[in-house]
């Protein structure tokens, strides 16, 4: 698939010049540190050498004083207390840190996960109803809530005040809660507003330990589970969330929770824990729970006080993605073949494709594997009841929300944002709204946004490439958005003719620059051996990995694309 290639932006020079002079590094790096707002030594400090001290005061957050006074007279009366949570990793993290956090203060508390298909997202009736039938009278909410104006004014009904810890954009009017902990409220002045759902829990936590004069130590040992809900939430890793997932990776690989210690086990990991494991190995199998049974067995794994018993809940999540990764392989497969199959469909600015025996839990990741594919909005649907319910992803810089509800006529409901959405369609309609959703996405959809793009952070030559490099690159980390793996631009390289084909859809780069000679690896670019075998030169954009054989280290490429040298202008 062609991409698009876009060199970001030169930063100023006079600040890339003068970061230089004062940390003494690679001027490619200080330009990168300019074009991510880090301008002077001191923010340069910050940034690289992250500390728990830089974090933000939780009283700063709009109506935590009254969270906290509900949550210790709830302790002081004996009142029975439902911490209730998504099901996804940021909604069961969340719960298993608050839950665990409570029961060291009080006895009488339980947790609640809603099931992903008979209840839906976010806070339910039935959740309420049985937190009326079981006599609890106050709700936590965590990583849900802040947009379920009528039920828990159904709750307060029912005697049950509610506490809301979310992330998520509020609508205009608020749930009438006892305390809404949002940083995204209108006239909330907390300073960090991209928290995820587990760090709005930390700063509660946070909160409670100091007004109970409780050590630091009891907020901070939940720091590996913040971090996998920060990693798997994909959100800014900038501010607090940098700092949060910096040493919560820490601790991670220091002293882990029992359930990610089970879990990498599982992944067999043997080797540090980076942010990319919590995202590629972690988080898929936490939420493999949600999407093919019931999440409520990854809380009891994190909150299991013992590995054994963690092992055992992270053997059924294991097994749970396992059947996740089975059934998204086979729709996967069966909906790249309706599209194949289909002179109209593959020749579309959109898909949408429907069968009704997929598993809903898993039509979110196929839409994802079919943009890989075939880069376009993408709806996947299947039978559920006796409606069609399905969901939809998009491509960077295209409003799938939008577009979705410009086809509301045809559907029963729906509900999203920017980059994914999620619909229920009566049977006799999907047609309708294929045509539809078509007619949309081609009037409103720039065609440059149907070419995948690869943002480009500096260029320089394999001279640059040298281990001090890669390790002040290295420890950029964590990475996450808005502080990616840098990617890397050289010009004119040539290949030297031991480039090869391995395992017959990737392809191994032995390149060369003046006098240097570097290896790559091409993942899926075996089709493009053609294109280096013309003995012309390439331009080549990847990332510096770190490659181990028979425990010795040697720098490698990533490459991530590559094209004759003449061929375009960037």
């Amino acid at each position: 698939m062609q991409k698009r290639w876009t060199i970001l932006l030169k930063a100023d020079p006079e600040k890339i010049s003068s970061l230089q002079q004062s940390l003494k590094i690679h001027p490619a790096i200080c330009k990168i540190l300019v074009q991510r707002g880090i301008e002077t030594f001191d923010q340069a400090k910050n940034f690289y050498r992250p500390n728990l001290t830089d974090l933000h005061d939780p009283w700063l957050m709009k109506d935590m004083d009254k969270a906290v006074n509900r949550i210790i007279t709830a302790i002081e009366k004996q009142e029975k207390i439902l911490v209730y949570g998504d099901y996804d990793v940021d909604g069961t993290t969340s719960v298993a840190c608050l839950y665990q956090f409570l029961c060291k203060l009080h006895s009488n508390l339980d947790f609640y996960i809603p099931h992903r298909y008979r209840e839906g997202y976010g806070v339910s009736k039935a959740g309420i109803d049985y937190a009326k039938e079981n006599g609890f009278s106050l709700v936590i909410s965590l990583d849900c809530g802040i947009k379920s104006v009528d039920l828990v004014a159904y709750a307060k009904t029912l005697g049950i005040d509610f506490i809301i810890c979310d992330h998520h954009l509020p609508d205009t009017e608020l749930p009438p809660a006892v305390a809404i902990l949002n940083a995204k409220q209108k006239d909330c002045n907390y300073p960090y507003k991209e928290l995820c759902g587990c760090g709005v829990v930390f700063k509660l936590i946070t909160a409670l330990t100091e007004k109970l004069n409780l050590p630091e130590e009891m907020a901070y040992q939940y720091l590996d589970l913040v971090a996998t809900a920060i990693a798997a939430d994909i959100v800014p890793m900038t501010g607090e969330n940098r700092i949060l997932a910096y040493f919560g990776l820490k601790k991670a690989n220091e002293k882990p929770n029992n359930g990610i210690k089970a879990l990498a086990h599982l992944s067999g990991l043997t080797k540090t824990l980076h942010i990319n494991n919590l995202v590629f190995m972690i988080a898929p199998r936490v939420n493999a729970a949600g999407r093919m049974d019931d999440a409520r067995k990854a809380v009891l794994m994190f909150v299991s006080e013992n590995y054994e018993q963690a092992l055992q809940y992270a053997e059924m999540l294991h097994s749970d993605n396992t059947d996740r990764k089975e059934a998204d392989s086979t729709i996967t497969s069966e909906a790249l073949a309706l599209i194949r199959g289909d002179e109209v469909l593959i020749n579309k600015k959109s898909t949408v494709v429907f069968q009704p025996h997929w598993h809903k839990g898993v039509v979110g990741i196929v839409a994802s594997r079919l943009i890989e594919h075939f880069y376009r909005p993408t709806v996947v649907l299947t039978q559920s009841g006796e409606y069609a319910a399905g969901s939809a992803r998009s491509v960077p810089g295209f409003n799938l929300y939008e577009a979705v509800h410009a086809c509301k006529e045809h559907l029963i409901g729906y509900g999203g944002h920017f980059a994914a959405a999620g619909m229920t369609i009566e049977l006799d309609k999907i047609e309708a709204f294929r045509n539809k959703f078509e007619e949309v996405v081609s009037a409103t959809i720039l065609p440059e946004l149907l070419l995948p793009e690869i943002v480009i952070d500096s260029e320089i030559k394999f001279k640059d490439i040298t281990w001090s490099f890669y390790n002040i690159i290295s420890q950029m980390e964590p990475f996450g958005p808005e502080n990616l793996r840098p990617h890397f631009l050289v010009k004119n390289v040539f290949d030297t003719g031991y480039s090869k084909i391995l395992k017959e859809e990737h392809l191994r780069f032995v390149l060369r620059q003046d006098n240097i000679t570097l290896n790559g690896i091409g993942f899926g670019m075996a089709e493009k051996l053609s294109l280096l075998q013309l003995k012309k030169p390439v331009d080549i954009v990847f990332k510096i990995d770190e490659n181990e054989w028979n425990s010795q280290k040697t720098l490698q490429l990533r490459i991530l694309d590559f094209r004759l040298s003449d061929s375009s202008s960037y």
